[in-house]
């Protein structure tokens, strides 16, 4: 069954839910900023990838302990966590390779998600745990969407807001064949042109998810005009992924990966992947973003 627990700290407060160890609320003062969902876009909040990001060609790929069969951005999202600590500031969820795992994906392991307040920010922890016997392949993300319009006043429209970068620099994302979710890298679009700022609009995700690579410094900003957005953090994140939902969806998606979506330059070879991360047995990985509204 699945329950919610709440921490708060500094004007701030966090909601997790055990389902998903998903992030269900994060409010500064008292003011949402955390996409609440909605079934007419997007249903979900800010759920766990693990232990894919974005597709794999057909839902299946080879690996050395076996065939892998997953949906999209993987199976932590479905799952029940198990609630093992909390404090006033800080929740962690544990999820332990199953029968049902291991049917999907053949490997043992361990997942814990962290939730601690600190300062001003929510910082949201990964600690992957190879608990079998043979080499663990991986990736994983994030996935919070944040409300447009952002803060208290509520009154800014989406096509004001923009994602600002540490620096000016220059980047074409690469496509998204949408019937199969594989990237190309090979077709990019122009993004940015020695600019630090992407305004937004709805039709900026009619090519679906915008993928970077390599940000600077690891560091995104979602600001309106009234000064109210997000910071997201997330050194040790090699890519980033931003969307929203086709239409006039009120949110846009911030999401810290380690590893991407299968491209089409790729094999179906799990190990092969862009981003994977080998994990030797009894070893840990640590890997956290945080998120600070203003």
């Amino acid at each position: 069954m699945e329950s919610l627990s709440t921490i708060a700290a500094n004007g701030l407060e966090a909601t997790v839910s055990s389902q998903g160890a998903q992030l269900m609320s994060l409010k500064k003062e008292g003011c949402e900023y955390l996409w609440q969902g909605d079934e007419r876009w997007w249903p979900r909040r800010a759920p766990v990838l693990f232990p894919i990001v974005g597709s794999i060609r057909g839902d299946h790929a080879t690996s050395a302990a076996g065939p892998i069969s997953l949906g999209r951005h993987g199976i932590a999202r479905n799952c029940a966590f198990e609630l093992s600590h909390a404090e006033d500031d800080t929740l962690v969820y544990r999820l332990a390779s199953n029968e049902e795992t291991l049917a999907r994906f053949p490997y043992e392991f361990e997942l814990e998600m962290s939730y601690e307040i600190e300062g001003e920010a929510l910082r949201q922890t990964f600690y992957v745990r190879n608990t079998g016997e043979e080499d663990l392949p991986f990736v994983l993300g994030g996935h919070p969407a944040f409300n447009i319009p952002a803060g208290p006043e509520r009154s800014d429209s989406f096509d004001q807001y923009r994602l600002e970068f540490a620096e000016d620099w220059t980047y074409a994302t690469p496509r998204i064949d949408t019937s199969t979710g594989l990237l190309d890298f090979g077709s990019r679009i122009d993004l940015l042109s020695n600019s630090r700022a992407l305004q937004l609009t709805h039709g900026t995700f009619d090519v679906d998810t915008l993928v970077f690579e390599d940000v600077p410094q690891r560091t995104i900003r979602l600001v309106g005009p009234s000064g109210h957005g997000v910071q997201v953090d997330f050194g040790g994140f090699d890519f980033l992924g931003v969307w929203s939902a086709a239409g006039d969806a009120p949110f846009v998606a911030l999401e810290p990966w380690t590893g991407c979506a299968t491209a089409t330059d790729e094999s179906d070879v799990f190990e092969e992947k862009r981003g994977i991360e080998i994990l030797q047995p009894g070893a840990t990985s640590t890997h956290s973003f945080t998120m600070r509204p203003f």
